[in-house]
């Protein structure tokens, strides 16, 4: 329990220090402005019991890489504002979910989540892409994804 509060609070500290650096960005982050080519040879995303097996049991690790594998396609197109661009190379929010990366960080947990919502409701990816360029990702509250479907 204590290990659970632990990494909730965590993610909440992240969270903050990714928004605060997010807001003072100007840029848009690497993404594809297209869906990815049949030719190219992409990681798959990790599952939930890989990421489980890695040590990640928070509900909304588990749940953002279900939803990342279910809108691959879509995170492909959406830059990603943890700044992974920058610090590990990644090329769109899809990389994240590729590893154990999107399980730590709160920044890469909302937008998929946010990103599958949307696409859920109907929105295109423009549409998503915008969105999320404008910071709404944020209001995905982590602490009760374990009940979105």
């Amino acid at each position: 329990m204590l290990k659970r509060i632990f990494l909730t609070a965590s993610l909440v500290l992240v969270t903050a220090l990714c928004s605060a650096a997010w807001q003072g960005e100007s840029d848009i982050p690497r993404h594809h402005d297209g869906p990815p080519p049949r030719s190219e040879n992409l990681a798959p995303i990790m599952t939930p019991d890989q990421i489980k097996a890695q040590g990640f049991m928070l509900p909304q690790q588990i749940k953002a890489y279900e939803m990342a594998a279910k809108v691959p396609n879509t995170l492909y197109q959406m830059p990603c504002y943890c700044r992974c661009d920058r610090s590990v190379g990644h090329e769109s929010l899809r990389s994240c979910f590729e590893s154990a990366h999107g399980a730590h960080c709160s920044t890469c947990m909302q937008e998929a989540i946010f990103a599958y919502q949307q696409q859920k409701a109907g929105k295109s990816v423009k549409q998503i892409r915008a969105a999320i360029e404008r910071g709404e990702f944020q209001q995905v509250d982590l602490s009760k994804v374990a009940s979105i479907r």
